[in-house]
């Protein structure tokens, strides 16, 4: 995260402190101070790398760029407003391009739902950031094992960081999400994210707050127990909110027994207790969690029709009356067409 906290700082937090903290022009009794004093900034990512010196800017606030309140609250507005925009432009792309509009046809689609998937996420997006802030500035400081010089563990551990890190966070989230799962948890911080029985892309962040920071935890821990390269801990980061948005799209075209796609994901939202895992299948199969999707989801002709919307709402009002009791919760869109199938 120190590059991308020395970008920020180059191009936009430096104005920004510079004007809301600035230095002193002049100092008590002394007309002729100068205006700032040039500090060497002692780590700059961007400058080393990339060539960008840092501007006046930079010299200009009463916070430097190294005061650890300035780095914090950076870090919480860089986690805050990048997930912002992470968010909508990839839960809109795939609602544009992918997501099936025959969705809000399905009797158990709420009203208003897309309304409220984006407003539990506005919610929880920056209290997560508020946590994930301090992890962020441990790694500035230098606690974690990230690292920049490909030499320093050879190009095979380049490669193989990638399905390490895929392999760690996969085990974890499963228990992790699993657990949330369990009746004394569940309805106090999962059952918000399982609002959405037909979920759209914007479904993907939609998290109580602490369910979400849960459920992020892995990705924050790898690098403190196994090195990471900074620009490999970017692209998968980028790929991990990607990701979310494409296992809530509704958009079934990976029927694999390994990937644990749109599909098996939908098994988990329709049914509950099923599919934890986050990317692969390989953990519920071990842990007997393992549904595979219904056949019908990956042909287009039976995926939205109604027979197979019935046999859908019978078993998930099952379950739902199992896990949570009456379903009091939810106001679906198609409340009438749904009074009729029960």
């Amino acid at each position: 995260m120190d590059i991308v906290l020395s970008i920020a700082d180059t191009f936009i937090f430096d104005r920004l402190y510079a004007a809301a903290l600035p230095v002193q022009s002049y100092a008590a009794g002394n007309t002729t101070a100068p205006l700032f004093t040039q500090k060497p900034i002692e780590i700059d990512p961007v400058s080393e790398h990339f060539g960008w010196a840092p501007s006046q800017y930079a010299y200009l606030s009463r916070l430097p760029r190294d005061n650890d309140i300035r780095q914090v609250f950076s870090l919480f507005l860089i986690t805050w407003l990048f997930g912002v925009f992470i968010y909508f432009f990839f839960a809109t792309f795939s609602y544009i391009f992918i997501f099936d509009k025959d969705t809000f046809k399905h009797p158990k689609f709420l009203k208003n739902q897309m309304r409220q998937e984006i407003q539990q996420t506005l919610l929880s997006l920056p209290i997560m950031a508020v946590f994930t802030a301090p992890i962020f500035y441990a790694e500035v400081k230098g606690y974690s094992m990230l690292y920049m010089d490909v030499s320093t563990y050879g190009w095979w551990y380049l490669v193989l960081q990638f399905p390490l890190f895929l392999m760690f966070t996969d085990f974890c989230i499963y228990w992790i999400h699993r657990g949330l799962h369990h009746p004394l948890i569940y309805k106090t911080l999962h059952k918000p994210h399982h609002k959405w029985i037909m979920p759209t892309p914007y479904a993907s962040h939609a998290f109580h707050p602490a369910d979400g920071y849960a459920q992020g935890l892995p990705y924050h821990i790898f690098p403190f127990i196994l090195p990471l390269h900074k620009y490999a801990y970017l692209v998968l980061f980028t790929f991990i909110n990607i990701w979310t948005v494409m296992i809530h799209d509704g958009e079934y075209v990976a029927n694999s027994p390994v990937i644990n796609g749109a599909a098996c994901h939908t098994m988990h939202h329709l049914y509950f207790n099923y599919n934890y895992g986050q990317f692969t299948t390989l953990w519920d199969r071990l842990g007997g969690s393992y549904r595979k999707p219904n056949m019908e989801l990956f042909y287009r002709e039976t995926k939205m029709n109604q027979k197979e919307w019935n046999k859908q709402v019978q078993e998930m009002e099952q379950v739902v009356k199992e896990v949570e009791g009456d379903d009091t919760f939810r106001e679906y869109a198609g409340d009438k067409e749904a009074k009729k199938l029960q």
